[in-house]
């Protein structure tokens, strides 16, 4: 059905203003973190971002994000993959019953597991250490990710797997050369999606960390405004240092991102 030239203006329209609500705390804060830090004084000062990555030791802490999400993003993915082949393309008892199971994760908020966690990860002796961020956000993922993940399996022709076993391939030759190259869009989703929630989680960090050599960007952000509440430009600063890494991420996997958000919607 074709759509009138007054109709699409229309759409446009709409799309131009939520546009312009969603962009405007983001320009926001970019032009608060390019003002001067003392009044008077106009122009553009990148010195900004210097200064907020030296006073408040972003090097450490973005490191410390980088290694806490890079460890989920893989373990998430590689668990997520060989779950979701199992329960999407294999016949086998309690499929259901363990999928079910499995989706509960997705029904439990991280706030009403995050105390009772903290106990049982000092009682190992892991608070305080990477190990304590990396594994309850796996734990956490992996639900989402095997059931974003088996949508796709489930989806793919059974014809191409038929065909991958005729020519003599296995199951694990047939995940990693046959079906994982065709999926590559649902797959980038899932790394970005998973990197995003990572790199933004701040009470598991809050509860779990004392040590500052291991703070990561949220709550390295968190202590430095209260020592910078005189200075909103390296607050802003220190902000958009904390949002780049994700914005970058993607920026340059948005093409595969969309497209598999997209093909996840039609196949779900």
């Amino acid at each position: 059905m074709k759509t009138s030239r007054a109709e699409r203006a229309g759409t446009y329209t709409v799309l131009i203003v939520f546009t312009l609500f969603a962009l405007y705390p983001m320009a926001a804060i970019l032009v608060t973190a390019l003002r001067s830090t003392e009044l008077g004084q106009g122009g553009i000062h990148w010195e900004n971002f210097a200064a907020a990555w030296t006073e408040a030791r972003f090097g450490s802490y973005l490191t410390s994000s980088l290694i806490v999400s890079v460890a989920v993003v893989v373990s998430t993915v590689v668990l997520s993959v060989l779950a979701a082949y199992a329960f999407g393309t294999m016949r086998f008892r309690g499929r259901g019953l363990l999928f079910a199971l499995l989706l509960l994760g997705l029904t439990v908020p991280g706030e009403a597991v995050v105390v009772p966690l903290y106990f049982d990860l000092r009682d190992l002796g892991l608070t305080d250490t990477y190990f304590s961020l990396i594994l309850p956000q796996v734990a956490q993922s992996v639900a989402f990710g095997a059931f974003w993940m088996r949508t796709y399996f489930a989806s793919t022709s059974r014809a191409v797997v038929e065909a991958a076993r005729l020519d003599g391939a296995g199951h694990w030759q047939t995940l990693w050369r046959v079906l994982l190259p065709m999926g590559r869009p649902a797959l980038v989703t899932l790394v970005v999606l998973v990197f995003m929630w990572t790199w933004n989680e701040f009470l598991l960090a809050r509860v779990m960390i004392t040590s500052e050599a291991l703070r990561t960007a949220p709550l390295g952000l968190q202590f430095f405004s209260g020592k910078a509440t005189t200075s909103v430009s390296l607050l802003a600063a220190a902000s958009v240092l904390v949002a780049l890494p994700v914005v970058l991420l993607y920026l340059f996997l948005q093409r595969h991102f969309i497209r598999g958000l997209v093909d996840g919607s039609l196949k779900g």
